[in-house]
């Protein structure tokens, strides 16, 4: 557990939970509803696509914090840090092997790996982030993805696995206005933990 922490980036992400998000801002509410059902008992691949600042990260984020609460082993990764702690691996300080790193972001019980299609598109990284997704895809692990990318712009191979009905019911497309250019009482507002 305290090395899934090590390589997650999740303690920025404490403050995103289901309470803190703004679920009454038009285009989020299927997205919001079903990332809740997913965090009650997370089953599969839940896929979210939509443009920058919909709240795709701030609802992947709500799922790992909800299930951490639970005592769940959850890794909250961004896909290009995610691919760069793996490379780390194999400088000559690292204390960590890259076959023990990179089995433990294989086989965690629930990977969320975020913006996805953002990383440096080298063959290694294309490579490896297949094999964590081929591997997670053939063993059924729950995994959930956020990108803005377009379908298209997804190494085909990954999103093929993406779109096995088996595993993904649906791929969400958050269809919403940016957070970010919201003025700061309406975010201070939309912070407020809901009751």
């Amino acid at each position: 557990m305290h090395e899934l922490r090590d390589i997650s980036c999740l303690d920025a992400f404490h403050d995103k939970t289901f309470d803190t998000f703004d679920a009454m801002v038009h285009g989020v509410q299927r997205a919001y509803a079903r990332a809740r059902e997913y965090a009650i008992a997370p089953q599969g691949w839940f896929v979210m696509f939509g443009n920058y600042g919909v709240g795709k990260t701030h609802l992947a984020a709500a799922i790992a914090n909800e299930l951490l609460r639970r005592q769940w082993q959850v890794l909250f990764a961004v896909v290009p840090d995610l691919l760069d702690h793996l490379r780390s691996t194999f400088g000559p300080s690292s204390e960590v092997e890259y076959d023990e790193r990179a089995e433990l972001v294989r086989n965690v019980p629930l990977l969320i790996l975020d913006d996805l299609g953002t990383e440096n598109t080298t063959a290694w990284a294309r490579e490896k982030l297949f094999q964590i997704v081929n591997h997670r895809y053939n063993e059924r692990l729950a995994t959930v993805f956020t990108s803005n990318r377009r379908p298209e712009e997804i190494d085909p191979r990954i999103f093929s696995r993406m779109s096995d009905r088996a595993l993904c019911e649906e791929h969400l497309l958050i269809d919403a206005t940016d957070y970010r250019r919201r003025t700061l009482p309406q975010r201070r507002a939309a912070a407020r933990p809901r009751r």
